[in-house]
């Protein structure tokens, strides 16, 4: 895979873009100011994406050296241009779907967002919580950012609030398993400062929240029946996930447990899809 491609981390970008997607689906409204709305989420989360790396190659280094930046196959200058770059290009998309759709709250987004994960990539990743919380936001952001665009925001906040939860549960696991480089570095993540313990049971509470309450929105008839049938699924998924973190907290186990969940949600996201036809 080329370095630059790679660095954008796209079955990342492919998540928001899948967000995207999803609330066209829902909303039965594919057009081409949500086909622009893609290609911008995509440009966004890789820009983030590559920025997070660049100030995080030290971590990196120990963590994951195999990654462009510490690998050397992508300098640190080159990697500052490309994010930058991919946020200009972004934000430009952004301001002609506010043009088109007449409204300049998709742009606000995009822009806000831009700037978050600047700050997020230099400094705020370093707060406990702080950072984890951040990401969940920008996850959960795609849904409204798709509801803005076709001017129906009630259900894109469910959706929302539902990838938020589920990505906080994630990224502190995710902190679980990074723990020891994160330490050389003397990062204030989580785990580290209340320990893996404390950090498994509110992952658990992120995980099951959402878990329990996602069937409500077929007895609300949000979603038909076909919802339920695939939802069932993704369940399952939470459910060992959360049992499997809550008993064992070592680097092996919060990365099984963070490729369960990103399963478990890609399967709800099904669930939303065939729901609504």
């Amino acid at each position: 895979m080329n370095h630059y491609l790679e660095i954008l981390r796209p079955f990342n970008g492919l998540m928001g873009v899948i967000a995207i997607v999803l609330v066209g689906i829902i909303e039965k409204n594919v057009d081409l100011p949500l086909l622009i709305g893609i290609l911008a989420v995509f440009l966004a989360t890789g820009g983030g994406n590559v920025i997070n790396d660049f100030y995080d190659y030290k971590i990196d280094s120990v963590n994951r050296p195999e990654r462009p930046i510490p690998s050397g196959k992508i300098s640190l200058k080159n990697a500052k241009d490309y994010s930058i770059s991919l946020f200009i290009i972004a934000i430009i998309l952004s301001v002609v779907i506010s043009i088109i759709v007449n409204s300049y709250l998709p742009c606000i987004l995009v822009i806000l967002n831009c700037i978050i994960m600047y700050y997020y990539g230099r400094n705020l990743k370093k707060l406990p919580l702080i950072g984890n919380m951040i990401v969940a936001y920008l996850t959960g952001s795609c849904f409204v950012f798709g509801g803005l665009i076709l001017g129906k925001i009630y259900i894109s906040l469910f959706l929302s609030s539902f990838a938020f939860m589920m990505t906080l549960s994630r990224e502190i696991i995710k902190d679980m398993e990074d723990i020891n480089g994160d330490k050389l570095e003397n990062a204030n993540t989580f785990p580290i400062k209340y320990g893996l313990k404390n950090s498994s049971i509110l992952a658990l509470i992120f995980i099951l929240i959402p878990t329990f309450l996602s069937p409500v929105l077929y007895f609300i008839k949000i979603f038909n029946i076909y919802y339920i049938a695939v939802l069932l699924i993704a369940i399952i998924f939470f459910i060992i996930s959360a049992y499997k973190i809550l008993n064992n907290q070592d680097k092996y186990t919060s990365k099984k447990v963070s490729k369960l969940i990103k399963i478990g949600m890609i399967i709800t996201f099904i669930a939303f899809a065939v729901g609504s036809i």
